[in-house]
């Protein structure tokens, strides 16, 4: 079963835009990249301009510089793709097995719990004056942090802190979850 943590480690920030490369996409559909490239190349009418970019060279040499898993990608030929999360929501409706279906919903959360969590974090220093919001925001975000970490840790309890410091404030905030003993 592909899960949210799965998804957000293949996501990379290219542009300025969180995307994930086409042959990571193919091993989280289960399918081989040169499927992946030619559903967008028999459907361009689901991928207009900023769904998916195709990488320049020196992206290309970059990614295989920054991670190991594109190693095999250093002497090809063929220059990878960049899917955006609109790509991704359109290639979903052409790849239609279980496993696409399952990996897209993984997306789906990954991408939303990820905007949440920048959204949530970048309020906090807005709200300086007001250390009751601080807090539920905080509070906020280290449930969306611990909700991530929990997808791919089972534990019996966790413990999650976040500590921000901004100049003449601190705060401090610890969510405690206890896993029911009958699950």
């Amino acid at each position: 079963m592909t899960n949210i943590i799965e998804v957000e480690n293949r996501i990379i920030t290219l542009r300025g835009q969180q995307v994930i490369i086409d042959a990571d996409v193919a091993e989280l559909y289960g399918v081989a990249t040169r499927d992946i490239n030619k559903a967008v190349k028999n459907n361009p009418e689901k991928f207009p301009d900023g769904y998916v970019l195709d990488l320049n060279t020196k992206e290309k040499n970059e990614l295989v510089e920054n991670f190991h898993r594109f190693n095999r990608q250093k002497h090809s030929t063929s220059i990878p793709k960049a899917f955006t999360e609109k790509g991704l929501y359109m290639l979903a409706t052409i790849l239609k097995s279980p496993k696409a279906v399952e990996t897209t919903i993984a997306i789906v959360e990954a991408y939303a719990k990820l905007r949440e969590l920048t959204r949530v974090m970048s309020e906090i220093p807005q709200h300086e004056g007001d250390k009751a919001q601080q807090e539920s925001l905080l509070k906020r975000g280290g449930q969306l942090v611990d909700d991530l970490l929990n997808d791919v840790m089972p534990v019996q309890s966790s413990e999650t802190t976040l500590e921000l410091n901004l100049a003449m404030l601190k705060l401090k905030h610890t969510v405690r979850r206890e896993k029911p003993e009958n699950t």
